[in-house]
């Protein structure tokens, strides 16, 4: 009797890691997400099995660990992250909070599930971890960034009031020619008026 082929159950086991989620983490509603299709991977399922789960423990999962996206998320989120894993006529997927990852400890209960479910929580507490360390630093860099912003809009300003400037001394010493241009002239006209004919004459003949 020939013998049954034994169906392959190898799974690619995917590392958690930080540089992981960050890749697989969406913002949906103001909150960090992961979507089932990741998640089923990650876990070592399919995603329609995945899924299966999750509703038939529906009940554990509030709306705060998860939700399906609507249409108009879902449109969003695709032309924000173009990836061609996500296919054309995919069903509106579910979306994962962080709590709701950790929800998922209780209902997955493949060996991998399990070892998956305790890298995500060691990862999702390194990165907290890391936040909170470097927290002062990232508050420096924002007051660095906005002194930096600050200096060249000074420098931007100071050069504009040296523009100014520049032009005002032009205007003004424009206007200081015209000025002896018609004060000498008031002089000239003020001078003939005050000169009669004959003692102009008088004036010039002395004058040789």
């Amino acid at each position: 009797m020939a013998e049954k082929k034994k169906e392959s159950t190898e799974v690619t086991v995917i590392e958690v890691t930080e540089e992981l989620l960050r890749e697989k983490l969406y913002e949906v509603r103001g909150v960090k997400v992961m979507l089932d299709s990741d998640l089923a991977e990650i876990y070592g399922y399919t995603t329609k099995r995945f899924n299966e789960q999750v509703n038939n423990n529906i009940e554990r999962f509030d709306e705060d660990f998860c939700f399906k996206l609507t249409k108009e998320e879902w449109k969003d989120l695709r032309s924000k992250k173009s990836t061609s894993s996500w296919g054309g006529s995919r069903h509106l997927p579910y979306a994962f909070t962080e709590q709701g990852v950790y929800m998922l400890m209780t209902v997955l209960k493949r060996d991998l599930a399990v070892k998956q479910s305790k890298d995500f929580v060691r990862t999702f507490k390194k990165m907290k971890d890391y936040i909170l360390d470097n927290q002062p630093l990232i508050g420096q860099r924002e007051v660095m960034r906005l002194s930096m912003q600050t200096a060249e809009n000074t420098v931007e300003i100071n050069k504009l009031r040296m523009n100014i400037g520049s032009v005002e001394r032009q205007m003004s010493d424009v206007m200081g020619q015209l000025n002896d241009v018609v004060t000498k002239s008031d002089l000239a006209d003020m001078m003939n008026s005050f000169v009669r004919e004959e003692d102009n004459g008088w004036l010039m003949y002395n004058a040789k």
